[in-house]
């Protein structure tokens, strides 16, 4: 189960993040900017304004080009650039052109070649401009390699180190932070760009860089390492023989909510399908921090939290007790409530994964996990509602969970819910099996305690959940000694639907548990010794001694077989009637064709009864007492048992006393309840005893059962 579960969270694990690039020192726009930058997007949208940014950008792409133009107008071509590449809908204009090469070449200062007013006039400022910008365009995926190809990796890389010339100037740090930022969009989702980066150098600078004084540096070098170890086992490797762990996990204890969401979200990538270092993480002591994010005011850091202590139990069964033993389980039941979506997904998510540990199961139920577990099958996400299911499959696996989760409702929850994805109903099915296996011995013995004495919604809800649970051999214990039977049968008759069709469910499931082990509905042999002469001497008045007169026509037949195929012949030609010595017998009220095929049943003791005739052979089986041919017209009768027709068919029972027939219909009605009860509730109502009259028969021990035709 817990490999099974596995697939349905791929999708919600960490990637790195692409980086908004949001400036807080922008600088103003430039009033002498001849396009109107607060709505490129109305330029964009017609062909006149198109041509007017496209000759925009290539203004200032010239200017870049140009090595005669002044760092002021360089600053200022890239700050244009920029603020354009914030809207996604010029970002293709900007690099049709040309812009891409242009801001590559400047991400390197220019030489001061002696004077040194040059290279400091807007120090750092150019470089950072135009690996904002590049941080911009590569937001949009087709982008990425170009920007690659132009040579931009060796210079962001070079430029994370640019504090290292002994400048710790504001804008050193915003640039480190520009070229981490777009480290960060180029290698996202781009597997052989992240290998790029870690063949050009660029992870230990940024491991570095997790212990930098600005925050805002520490949080933009553990995005980009984010990025670049989802996925990729060499960077998550070479992440980690950098010595990035021990930073990364005091940043877990930072009160710096950015910092401790980064951080977190670096090592549930080095761990995700990596357990040499889930182990490496665990020894070097992430699990307390982690588990204190829990109650983090940050949902990010929360949700990130519990995904990773989810990977971290996957390890071994040690450290499903440890997370559990250092307080995880509280935090995350509190969070199984929470309003945002995900972070209730990945605390059932880790949930799920303590809960198959059995020293852990009846502690996550003790503290309250159950009920909004169950709460959470409602879902109509499939990945939440699936890691719900996962986590109760866990609870069912431990005998004191059982009566709790059947006392709140837990089976009825399992069986009424709509589970969207196949995963989640084969994890559903296999918990009530689990429960089923369970209800035995002490657990059995409690749940008959409860529907004793608890409360008339408890005693109902363990009645259902045995109806379905519940072993053959204690079905009479339960059902007829403990009176589970009157609570189901209170349920049919109850003025709340739900409950009434809660009640048939469990009465249908019961009575084919019943009838799987002593079926009910086949025609069984004639209880009489029969004496068959056969087919040849139907209606043959060869040997014959009676004549029976049927419609005023004669039909021949021989008091030997007659004598031996029911008590009605018997009575009638060995008693005292006056057919007794009679040569000819009227029979009335019974068709020719009718009439035949009963001869033909004693006379053969084997006959097709075709629906047209079944009706009437049942009523002349009735008056004859023919109890084999009665039961093969009550089977083929019921094979065409609808909703249009079951309660005439019902009443047709009644008035022959078919009994198998109407153990037909009552199954019926109970099997299509939902459908059946509108317009019907007088008639259910009138059935009721008939109902129970059944199941008392059908549950007795096999020794005390009264046969059921």
């Amino acid at each position: 189960m817990d490999s099974h579960n596995n697939h349905l969270h791929s999708g919600s694990r960490r990637k790195g993040q692409k980086r908004k690039l949001d400036d807080p020192h922008q600088l103003p726009p430039q009033p002498s900017a001849p396009v109107d930058l607060d709505r490129p997007s109305d330029l964009a949208s017609s062909a006149d304004g198109r041509r007017s940014l496209l000759a925009e950008v290539d203004t200032h792409v010239a200017v870049l080009h140009d090595s005669g133009s002044d760092r002021a107008a360089v600053k200022r071509a890239t700050h244009v650039l920029a603020e354009l590449a914030k809207n996604e809908e010029i970002v293709n204009l900007i690099v049709e052109g040309g812009a891409v090469p242009a801001l590559v070449k400047h991400l390197v200062a220019p030489s001061a070649e002696g004077d040194r007013s040059i290279s400091t006039q807007f120090e750092h400022e150019v470089e950072k401009g135009c690996a904002f910008a590049l941080g911009l365009l590569a937001l949009k995926p087709e982008h990425q390699q170009l920007i690659v190809d132009c040579g931009a990796l060796p210079h962001l890389i070079a430029l994370l180190k640019r504090h290292k010339d002994g400048t710790s100037a504001r804008a050193v740090n915003s640039l480190i932070r520009r070229a981490a930022d777009a480290i960060t969009n180029l290698a996202h989702e781009n597997s052989s760009i992240k290998s790029r980066v870690r063949m050009e150098g660029g992870i230990p600078p940024l491991v570095e860089l997790l212990d930098f004084a600005d925050a805002k540096v520490q949080r933009a070098a553990a995005g980009a390492l984010r990025t670049l170890a989802f996925k990729n086992d060499e960077n998550k490797n070479l992440i980690v023989e950098s010595n990035a762990l021990p930073t990364l996990i005091l940043m877990l204890r930072s009160e710096d909510t950015a910092i401790h969401y980064e951080a977190v979200g670096v090592i549930g990538n080095l761990v995700h399908s990596s357990p040499n270092i889930k182990k490496e993480v665990i020894a070097a002591g992430a699990l307390q921090p982690v588990i204190g994010l829990l109650s983090s005011f940050c949902n990010e850091s929360q949700r990130e939290a519990a995904l990773l202590l989810g990977q971290f139990a996957a390890a071994d069964s040690d450290c499903k007790i440890h997370i559990v033993q250092r307080g995880a389980v509280q935090p995350l039941i509190e969070m199984l409530g929470a309003p945002d979506a995900q972070l209730r997904e990945m605390s059932a998510f880790a949930l799920g994964r303590l809960a198959q540990e059995s020293h852990n199961q009846a502690g996550i139920a003790y503290n309250g996990g159950l009920n909004p577990l169950l709460k959470l099958l409602d879902s109509k996400n499939g990945s939440l509602q699936h890691n719900a299911a996962f986590a109760l499959y866990g609870l069912a696996d431990n005998e004191d969970n059982v009566s709790d989760f059947i006392r709140v409702g837990g089976v009825q929850k399992l069986l009424d819910g709509e589970f969207i994805v196949q995963a989640t109903k084969d994890c559903v099915a296999k918990t009530l099996k689990r429960l089923e296996e369970k209800i035995n011995g002490r657990v059995l013995n409690h749940l008959l305690y409860l529907m004793r004495v608890a409360e008339k919604n408890v005693q109902r809800r363990v009645a259902l959940a045995l109806a379905h649970l519940c072993s053959p051999d204690d079905q009479q214990t339960i059902f007829i000694e403990n009176n589970g039977l009157e609570l189901l049968l209170g349920l049919l008759i109850s003025s709340n639907p739900k409950q009434q069709l809660d009640g048939a469910m469990a009465l249908s499931k019961l009575a084919n548990k019943v009838t799987s082990l002593s079926p009910a509905d086949a025609a069984p042999p004639s209880p009489t010794p029969q004496v068959y002469l056969g087919e040849q001497f139907v209606n043959n008045p060869t040997l014959s001694d009676v004549t029976f007169l049927v419609e005023g026509r004669r039909f021949y037949v021989h008091r030997i077989c007659l004598l031996a195929s029911s008590d009605a012949f018997n009575a009638m030609f060995d008693g005292g009637y006056r057919e007794k010595d009679a040569r000819e017998i009227e029979i009335p009220n019974i068709r020719w064709d009718v009439f035949e095929l009963m001869m033909r049943y004693i006379y053969t003791g084997s006959i097709d009864v075709n629906l047209e005739i079944a009706q009437d052979l049942l009523g002349a089986a009735d008056q004859y007492l023919l109890e084999g041919l009665k039961r093969l017209c009550e089977y083929a009768i019921a094979q065409d048992v609808s909703l249009d027709n079951v309660s005439s068919m019902y009443e047709l029972s009644e008035a022959f006393n078919a009994v198998s027939l109407r153990n037909s219909c009552i199954l019926f009605i109970l099997e299509h309840f939902d459908r059946f009860r509108p317009g019907n509730g007088h008639f259910i109502e009138q059935i009721v005893p008939e109902i129970q009259q059944y199941f008392a028969k059908a549950l007795a021990k096999p020794n005390q059962r009264p046969p059921l035709q």
